[in-house]
């Protein structure tokens, strides 16, 4: 085998003739939607977590519930935590700040999972070995996702953390890539898109449908048509609607019944006149 690259409180065995990782010790910082995600999917991937820390010492204890090798505790000074990876899940506003004030073990590597979020805001951390760790979906707790076509995103420092990242991602996703911050910025944005505009439009909808006492049921085949023929085609290709067929007379009947609701009239109204535009050119 050679010297290994890696310290030693990795495990390793042979598998078909090539080296495999048998599992990491995982601490996670911070116990939201991504964290409640990514703690079972490793753990259910052989990985053992055990650490568990958030600010407020009560909600770290709860969910470490869930991981009976788990400490728990709302303490920064983590130096002796048996971890070989510290994975920060937590509010973007906070990783600058928390990666700064850690303390962790010798040669752990460190990682956010933000996906708007730069590596260099973890430059202050208390080791060279940083990266990026960021699934690309939308986490609600106790929502399953397979996280097996879940794309993650990874960037490192060095090649250490990022061949240790890729194998924590193979561990759990069939869709692990490089990426760097940049391009990192770019999915984060396009996903607000795609994701988080689109589930609104989807409650300005079903109220709109509520206020005349309809079920938002009624559009549910609409919409997985709309997507699939997104996917198939394409979006561009797949655009329909008066705005696309510059169907002026529907257009202002529809803006019009909207004047009750100014910023939704104008939402309408914007949104209209950016596919005109696009389609136009």
């Amino acid at each position: 085998m050679g010297d290994s690259h890696f310290p030693k409180p990795f495990q390793w065995f042979y598998y078909n003739d090539y080296l495999r990782l048998v599992a990491y010790r995982i601490a996670i910082l911070g116990t939201g939607n991504v964290a409640w995600h990514l703690a079972r999917a490793l753990e259910n991937a052989g990985h053992i977590i055990t650490h568990i820390y958030n600010r407020d010492a009560e909600k770290a204890k709860k969910f470490g519930l869930d991981y009976f090798s788990a400490s728990t505790g709302n303490s920064l000074s983590l130096s002796s935590i048996n971890a070989d990876i510290f994975i920060l899940a937590i509010s973007d506003d906070s990783i600058e700040e928390v990666a700064s004030n850690v303390s962790l073990p010798e040669n752990a590597i460190l990682c956010h999972t933000s996906g708007s979020k730069p590596l260099k805001v973890l430059g202050y951390a208390p080791t060279e070995n940083i990266g990026v760790f960021y699934p690309l979906q939308t986490f609600s707790k106790g929502k399953k996702v397979d996280f097996n076509n879940i794309p993650i995103c990874l960037e490192a420092e060095n090649r250490f953390t990022l061949e240790a990242l890729r194998a924590l991602g193979n561990s759990i996703s069939s869709k692990t890539q490089e990426i760097s911050s940049q391009q990192r910025q770019a999915i984060h944005l396009a996903a607000v898109f795609a994701c988080n505009f689109t589930n609104h439009m989807f409650t300005v909808a079903q109220s709109i449908l509520e206020n005349q006492e309809m079920s938002f049921e009624i559009l549910k085949p609409l919409i997985v048509e709309t997507l699939n023929k997104s996917f198939e085609i394409g979006p561009e290709r797949a655009q329909t609607g008066p705005a696309i067929r510059q169907d002026l007379k529907t257009l202002d009947l529809q803006y019009d019944s909207l004047k009750a609701d100014p910023e939704l009239a104008e939402i309408y109204r914007l949104i209209s006149q950016h596919i005109i535009d696009y389609y136009a050119n």
